[in-house]
C-alpha cells in the first residue's frame, strides 16, 4: 500500500465516526517508521481515556495494511498522531527515561520504571539504546510489565 492510499484509509476510517478531518500529512518518513499527523476539530473522541481511541485506530489501520500487503513487504511501522497527542506522550516518556537513567547513574544501581504498555517500553529501550553505561530490559508479565534500567558502568 502506498502512502497516499494509507492517508485515504485513515481519512475514511475517521470520517466514518462522523468527525471531519482538517488535514493529514506525513510528519516523519524514515525507513523504519512513517508518522501520519492528523488534525481534527474535535480530537477528544480519540485522545480521551489516555488515547484509547487513537491506539485502536493505529491498531485497525495496521491490521488493514498487513492484510493488503505481500509477505516480503510485511513490515508495517506506521504511527498515527492526532493533534500532536502521540508526540507529547512520547516526549513525556523520554523525559521519564532520562530522569530514571540519571537516577540509575547517580545511585549506581538498577531502577525500575512504572508498568507500561509495550509501545511505551519500546520508546524507553530505543531512547537509552546508545548509552554505554546503561542497559535496559523488560521484566514482569501482562499489565505489570516494566522496564528496568541497569547501571553497568564502573562502580
Amino acid at each position: 500500500m502506498g502512502k497516499e492510499e494509507i492517508k485515504n484509509l485513515i481519512k475514511d476510517l475517521i470520517e466514518k465516526t462522523t468527525l471531519a478531518v482538517k488535514n493529514i500529512s506525513i510528519a516523519d518518513d524514515t525507513p523504519d517508521n512513517t508518522w501520519f499527523r492528523v488534525e481534527l476539530n474535535e480530537p477528544h473522541f480519540f485522545i480521551s481515556r489516555e488515547g484509547e481511541g487513537l491506539l485502536a485506530l493505529n491498531h485497525l489501520v495496521k491490521k488493514i495494511i498487513e492484510a493488503n500487503i505481500k509477505e516480503e513487504d510485511a513490515k508495517c511501522n506506521i504511527l498515527i498522531d492526532i493533534n500532536g497527542f502521540q508526540q507529547k506522550r512520547i516526549d513525556n516518556i523520554r523525559a521519564i527515561a532520562h530522569m530514571m537513567a540519571e537516577r540509575a547513574r547517580y545511585f549506581k544501581s538498577n531502577i525500575e520504571v512504572d508498568p507500561m504498555s509495550s509501545f511505551e517500553r519500546r520508546i524507553i529501550h530505543e531512547f537509552l539504546s546508545n548509552e554505554t553505561d546503561l542497559k535496559t530490559e523488560s521484566a514482569g508479565f501482562g499489565p505489570s510489565r516494566r522496564v528496568i534500567i541497569k547501571y553497568i558502568g564502573e562502580i
